[in-house]
């Protein structure tokens, strides 16, 4: 069954255009809940929500179609998306929503689903969702309609999760640390733990509006917070994104640390203490080769798998690992959350930071990244037939680049699952040929799209 909702991590859009409108998240949340309706007990959902404008609209509309078809709602407000997936389970809830886009801008959201056991769904749960939106659903009787209460201690109690990742006798006494939370769904509660644990906290991007979520703040527009470490002299500068599932670093000499330099870190860390599972880190094809020498140096191996957390959080549950990321900065820490936790991975490596007595910069720098370079090619998918990647010229050219870069590098090509963009990515120890590789492709794409 072809997709028309769900993409790589839920449903997402822009607000009131295609599938991202009140009636679409108002059928989504009858169709999840009928799916969900199992049992005789009276069954509950959990939502929360980012910060972004259109939140407001989408969490009533899902309400309604909750509550249209008998499902009780525990209303949390602004979250992160980890905390929703906690909460959905400690709740015994039979699903959690998170409204939000994530990374994207204030003008797009989305929404998440996660079971009761606090993972996001399946493949195979959302094609069943998805057949049920195509049909009449229906609805409860008068009597047998759900109410919808929020609660106030959400917070708290999300707090608490969030500080048991860490030994009782973990502090941060000592430790001048810039949180930049995006202006999104960890506004309130990063910087609350960071000073919990006894750290000083200098705040950015805690002034949600609604219309400047991820605008010029959060992981993926760093330089706020780099200048911000570099003005008040910090020891490290975090950085996460607008739903706080990521996690990418600013050391004290303002440079970027990615999610692979990280999830080294951390690999290492739970390697010497004897506490990583599965044998190595699940990561993505995008993780840097590096990465994986670095890990086999340790003994360890580097599983690789598909663009998307929720394919690292399969694997990792498929192999008994602990530990998993992508170099966006998606952690996952399975020991402690069920999804990526950019708040938890950030107090590991703030607990290690601690632990060695280094620097940042030389603490987070774990191996030698090789040259890796990424461009996307935005095309006309109604001119091209949205299948550029099936024309024989860029078959040919691709066939060639993986020829030229084999035993030295890798190459990753794929087309993005919510726009009309494809993605080249290559790496290699020879920069210039990583560069001439990537661009042969690119023009290629361009000329057959």
């Amino acid at each position: 069954m072809a997709r028309k909702f769900f993409g790589t991590d839920g449903i997402r859009g822009r607000t009131n255009a295609g599938v991202m409108t009140a009636a679409t998240a108002m059928k989504v949340g009858q169709a999840a809940g009928a799916f969900f309706l199992r049992g005789d007990h009276r069954h509950r959902v959990v939502i929360g929500k980012d910060t972004r404008l259109s939140g407001y609209m989408m969490e009533s509309a899902m309400v309604a179609g909750f509550t249209s078809v008998g499902m009780d709602v525990v209303l949390l407000g602004p979250m992160p998306t980890p905390a929703v997936a906690m909460l959905t389970r400690s709740m015994r809830a039979d699903l959690g929503v998170m409204i939000s886009a994530s990374h994207n801008p204030f003008e797009d959201n989305g929404i998440k689903l996660f079971g009761p056991d606090g993972y996001k769904l399946s493949d195979e749960d959302e094609l069943a969702i998805e057949a049920l939106l195509a049909t009449e659903i229906p609805l409860a009787d008068a009597s047998e309609v759900g109410r919808a209460r929020r609660i106030e201690d959400a917070r708290g109690r999300y707090i608490h999760a969030i500080k048991a990742s860490l030994p009782d006798n973990v502090r941060l006494d000592g430790l001048r640390i810039v949180v930049d939370c995006a202006n999104g769904a960890a506004y309130n509660v990063a910087p609350s733990v960071l000073w919990e644990l006894g750290a000083e906290v200098i705040a950015i991007g805690v002034e949600p509006n609604g219309r400047n979520i991820n605008l010029n703040v959060g992981s993926t527009s760093l330089q706020a917070l780099k200048d911000k470490v570099r003005e008040v002299r910090a020891d490290i500068g975090i950085a996460l994104d607008g739903d706080a599932d990521r996690l990418i670093v600013v050391d004290e000499k303002s440079q970027a640390v990615d999610g692979d330099q990280i999830m080294a870190l951390i690999g290492s860390q739970l390697h010497r203490q004897g506490k990583l599972t599965g044998g190595g880190v699940v990561a993505t094809v995008m993780s840097n080769l590096g990465l994986e020498r670095y890990l086999q140096a340790l003994g360890l191996t580097l599983e690789r798998t598909s663009v998307g957390d929720r394919y690292v959080l399969e694997r990792m549950r498929e192999g008994g690992f602990n530990l998993g990321g992508e170099q966006s900065g998606h952690m996952i820490l399975a020991d402690h959350a069920t999804t990526g936790d950019g708040t938890i991975a950030a107090l590991q490596v703030l607990a290690a930071l601690v632990d060695s007595g280094k620097p940042a910069s030389e603490l987070l720098h774990q191996f030698d990244p090789v040259p890796q370079l990424l461009k996307n090619v935005r095309f006309d998918a109604k001119a091209s037939g949205g299948k550029p990647l099936d024309k024989q010229a860029v078959k040919d050219v691709i066939a060639h680049a993986e020829a030229q870069l084999t035993g030295r590098g890798r190459l990753v090509i794929r087309p993005s699952g919510t726009e009309p963009v494809i993605r080249v990515m290559a790496e290699g120890d020879d920069a210039a040929e990583v560069e001439q590789v990537v661009d042969t492709i690119c023009d290629a794409v361009r000329k057959a799209a």
